[in-house]
C-alpha cells in the first residue's frame, strides 16, 4: 500500500521543508518533491504543519487504564486516547509492584501485541523499579522496594521477550552502580531516579552507563553549592538525556528554562508521568497500588498527600514548552521525539521522518494543536 501525502510543511533534520511524503507499506520512502504513484492514495495536507509522532517513554495510563493494571484492551483503549494526543509510540511504566503482577502486566503487555491494532504503538515496558531507595521513594510502595536481584530482572526480560527497553534504578542502593552494566546487556536502557545520591555515587552510576535521569528535579536530591548530588551530576554530564515533566506543577517553567539551557535541546525528554486520570475529570483513581486523589488536574496520593504522576498529555506537554520557553516549534520538537528515540535505542526506526522510518506523522493547526495522527501510514484519529 502507498500513500503520498502531498502539500506538506514537514519537520525534517531540524528545520520545516514544504513537499510532499511518500510512504509505502507503512515506511516513509521518499519526502520532497514526490511523482504520483498511479497506484497509492493521495492525501492532501494543505500546507499544514506535519512532524513526527511524538514518542513518551514514562507513562502509567490514561483514560481509566491504569499500566499496573492494564489488560490487552485497556492497553489498547490507551494507545488509542494517546493518538489523539499526537503520541505515536510509548512505553508503558510499571510502578513498583508485587513479582506475581509484574509478570501479569507484562503477559498483558503481550497479549495486546497480538490485537488489532488502531492507535499508538506500545513500543515496549519500562520499569520504575523496584531497586529505589525508600527516602525518595515518591509515590512508590515502600513495602515493596528491594534490593537488586538480577535473577529477577531476568526472569522479568525473559518473560516480556525482550521488550523491556527502559528501568530507572537509584545509584545509592548497594550494588546498583556495579549491576548496570548487567542490565544494559539484558536491553534495557538505564536512568537514575528517585534518589538522593551523592555527587560520586550518581557519576559512577553514569560512567558504568546509566543515560537517563528520572523525572529530572522530581523525588532527587537537589544542588546544593556544596553537595551537588544527583542532581547536579546530571545536569553536568553531556551524555545523559534528562527527563521533564512540564506541566506547570513538577517543574517551575523557570526550571525547564533552567535544564534546557544546561543539557542543551539535543539531551531533554519531555516525558508525561501520566496516570490513569490523564484525559479524564478530578476524582479518585489508582497509581499501581496507591489510592490517587487528583484535584483541579494535580494528581496526589490519598495518602500522604505526595504528587503522584500527572494528568499531562503530550500534546499540552508541546504546547506548554512553548509557551515557558519562547523557543520554535522547530526548536523544541527534539525533545518529544528524536530524544526518547535516541535514549531508549529506537531512532532507527521512528523519531524522524527520515526515508527507511515508520510513517508516524502529526498534522497541528496553527495553534499546533493535533488534528491528524497517523501510525505506520495509517490514519488512526482525526479532529471532529
Amino acid at each position: 500500500m502507498k500513500t503520498i501525502w502531498k502539500n506538506g510543511n514537514f519537520y525534517l533534520n531540524h528545520g520545516f521543508v514544504k513537499g510532499d511524503l511518500l510512504a509505502e507499506d507503512g515506511i516513509i520512502r521518499e519526502i520532497g518533491t514526490v511523482t504520483s504513484c498511479d497506484d497509492a492514495e493521495i492525501m492532501d495536507l494543505e500546507g499544514k504543519t506535519t512532524i513526527p509522532g511524538l514518542i513518551d517513554i514514562h507513562t502509567h495510563g490514561a483514560v481509566g487504564v491504569d499500566v499496573n493494571g492494564a489488560d490487552a484492551e485497556g492497553f489498547e483503549k490507551i494507545c488509542r486516547f494517546f493518538a489523539s494526543q499526537g503520541t505515536t509510540g510509548w512505553l508503558g511504566s510499571v510502578l513498583t509492584d508485587t513479582r506475581e503482577q509484574t509478570l501479569w502486566s507484562i503477559d498483558q503487555y503481550k497479549a495486546w501485541k497480538k490485537l488489532p491494532h488502531k492507535g499508538a504503538e506500545l513500543m515496549g515496558i519500562h520499569l520504575e523499579g523496584p531497586f529505589l531507595c525508600a527516602e525518595y521513594k515518591g509515590a512508590m510502595p515502600e513495602h515493596l522496594l528491594r534490593k537488586p536481584d538480577m535473577e529477577l530482572l531476568k526472569e522479568y526480560q525473559e518473560e516480556a521477550e525482550g521488550d523491556i527497553r527502559y528501568i530507572t534504578v537509584s545509584p545509592e542502593v548497594e550494588g546498583i552502580p556495579e549491576f548496570i552494566p548487567f542490565m544494559k546487556n539484558l536491553g534495557m536502557q538505564v536512568a537514575i531516579g528517585h534518589s538522593g545520591a551523592d555527587y560520586d555515587t550518581a557519576r559512577k552510576a553514569i560512567r558504568n552507563g546509566a543515560l537517563g535521569a528520572t523525572h529530572t528535579g522530581n523525588a532527587m536530591k537537589l544542588l546544593h553549592q556544596h553537595f551537588p548530588a544527583i542532581w547536579g551530576a546530571v545536569l553536568e554530564d553531556d551524555d545523559v538525556f534528562c527527563e521533564m515533566i512540564c506541566d506547570g506543577r513538577h517543574l517551575h517553567p523557570g526550571t525547564v528554562r533552567f535544564i534546557i539551557k544546561m543539557k542543551g535541546l539535543d539531551k531533554v525528554v519531555a516525558i508525561t508521568d501520566s496516570i490513569m486520570a490523564a484525559g479524564l475529570p478530578d476524582g479518585k483513581y489508582k497509581l499501581g497500588v496507591n489510592d490517587v486523589v487528583v484535584v483541579d488536574g494535580d494528581a496526589k496520593l490519598a495518602d500522604g498527600g505526595s504528587r503522584a504522576g500527572s494528568t499531562l498529555t503530550t500534546g499540552q506537554a508541546l504546547k506548554n514548552v512553548l509557551e515557558y520557553t519562547g523557543r520554535s516549534l522547530q526548536e523544541v520538537i527534539p525533545m518529544f521525539t528524536e530524544n526518547p528515540a535516541r535514549l531508549i535505542g529506537v531512532y532507527d526506526q521512528v523519531g524522524s521522518l527520515n526515508p527507511g522510518k515508520a510513517a508516524n506523522l502529526v498534522v497541528l493547526d496553527e495553534e499546533y494543536s493535533v488534528i491528524r495522527t497517523y501510525v505506520r501510514g495509517e490514519e488512526c484519529w482525526v479532529k471532529a
